[in-house]
């Protein structure tokens, strides 16, 4: 428990002497270094005050009289501040004064009061504007509150006014280390912990805001989701128990529609439409946001419902689909991974993400029809559903791999590449299929005349160029041309 230093002090106010030079004893209270004052209505001849006894000095009986008034001052500051340490109320020289004079104090109001009153409320409006998950959480955070109250004060209850950065940053620790809550999950603790604040600082009850220098940041999670192969092995896996074969198809009605567990446990057939076209939709609001949510039902998923439609439950409760709580639900899924060789933590919202990622986005679904489909605002709510998969990325860089994929190799081409023919070709052909040099360009050039030239011996051997030459796109007839002796061409 935390020390409280408690002192009281009589002594005299020099600057306030009376037309008879009395001066007036002040009483002041000092609780953890911080004063308070008050006059006690005495007054005395300063010549016999004492500042060390802190009374006076004399033998008359007005002396004595005043001393004894003093000493009863005395008792009474005492008692004060006794009651208050029995009731465990917070001490303050100030408070302790006030309590002397009978000075009608404020009540104290406490924080967990204001957390009951505000749950009430909550609970009442469960059902009508506020959804009954959010009325759990409350009720969840009161209770990891009163427990840090208790750890950390050993008090059932402490004021509001008690709540201070200290207090918050205590409490933060306290969920991380003694509850062993992960960091977004005491940030949504605290969360809820602060509007409880908000509405004491609206109300007056305290001055300052607690929470003004705090930032709340979470952490981003790579939620799981199955790939369309895991999906198909959980449907086709033979289940003979009743319970996980319903967990299974309502999990896997989850995947093929992308609803929220709240939403598919709700589901009625009120929000089973057909269009037009004779096709069947599910048109339902989100619980938690109210957007419409508009779902073209599979086949998968219609005949899920068909499979139910006649089951004792949903008869009587007037659902589609027999659905167990949500802590079960993700016992009984985490059982069915094991069963099923899957790897991962499965949640009943892993059957939602999965549509988004597998169902949807891999097979080439829009975004924004994503988006409409979940019931979503903004497609950047959509963009956490949108993860790339290894198929997604191998099928487009296989239309970038047949771009760059060298076509087979013709025999022409092959008798190049080293193998030489048994009858050597004929200048001709040497000609026609050896590039021409540089002397050759030259004279071949558009700009030259051709003349009758003595003919000069040809070299029958095949020419082949270090250099590959981009294929012509017509073969030009061989010319034979004649050099004189010696001669040469300018």
């Amino acid at each position: 428990m935390e020390r409280v230093t408690f002192k009281i002090l009589f002594y005299i106010k020099k600057t306030r002497i009376a037309k008879n030079g009395e001066v007036p004893v002040m009483l002041r209270v000092t609780v953890n270094g911080l004063r308070a004052e008050t006059s006690v209505n005495v007054k005395v001849d300063p010549s016999r005050w004492s500042a060390l006894a802190g009374k006076l000095i004399g033998d008359t009986r007005r002396d004595d009289e005043l001393n004894a008034r003093l000493d009863t001052i005395r008792l009474r500051v005492m008692k004060v501040h006794r009651q208050m340490e029995l009731d465990g109320e917070p001490i303050t020289a100030q408070r302790i004064i006030d309590k002397y004079l009978g000075r009608e104090d404020k009540p104290v109001i406490m924080l967990l009061d204001i957390f009951r009153e505000h749950n009430e409320r909550c609970r009442k409006l469960s059902g009508n504007g506020m959804a009954p998950g959010t009325v759990e959480r409350y009720d969840t955070s009161y209770k990891h509150t009163a427990a840090f109250i208790a750890y950390q004060y050993h008090k059932p209850d402490v004021p509001v006014t008690a709540v201070d950065h200290r207090f918050i940053t205590d409490y933060e620790f306290w969920l991380k280390t003694e509850r062993k809550c992960c960091h977004n999950s005491a940030t949504k603790y605290l969360k809820n912990f602060k509007k409880i604040i908000r509405i004491a600082l609206a109300n007056g009850y305290i001055a300052k805001d607690p929470f003004a220098n705090i930032k709340f940041r979470l952490d981003e999670v790579d939620k799981d989701f199955l790939e369309d192969h895991e999906i198909k092995a959980i449907m086709e896996k033979p289940i003979a128990i009743t319970r996980l074969s319903q967990v299974r198809d309502a999990f896997v009605f989850c995947c093929f529609t992308g609803l929220a567990f709240s939403d598919m446990k709700g589901l009625k057939p009120e929000h089973i439409v057909r269009d037009n076209n004779g096709a069947l939709w599910i048109r339902k609001k989100r619980q938690k946001t109210g957007n419409m949510c508009n779902i073209p039902l599979l086949d998968p998923a219609k005949a899920i419902l068909d499979r139910y439609k006649d089951h004792p439950e949903c008869i009587t409760k007037g659902v589609l689909l027999p659905a167990l709580c949500n802590q079960k639900m993700n016992a009984y899924l985490k059982e069915l991974g094991t069963i099923c060789g899957i790897n991962k933590e499965i949640t009943t919202h892993t059957g939602r993400h999965s549509f988004g990622t597998s169902v949807a986005l891999a097979n080439g679904v829009s975004i924004e029809n994503v988006a409409k489909m979940l019931g979503h605002s903004s497609t950047n709510m959509t963009r956490h559903y949108a993860r790339v998969l290894d198929k997604s990325i191998m099928r487009d860089m296989a239309v970038v791999n047949s771009r760059f994929t060298a076509p087979a190799p013709t025999s022409t081409s092959a008798s190049f590449s080293g193998t030489q023919n048994s009858t050597p070709p004929t200048p001709q052909q040497a000609n026609s299929e050896c590039p021409a040099s540089p002397l050759e360009q030259s004279v071949l050039s558009p700009n030259s005349t051709p003349s009758t030239l003595p003919a000069s011996p040809v070299d029958n051997r095949p020419q082949t160029s270090s250099r590959s030459q981009p294929p012509a796109t017509t073969t030009p007839s061989p010319i034979l041309i004649t050099l004189p002796k010696g001669g040469h061409v300018s």
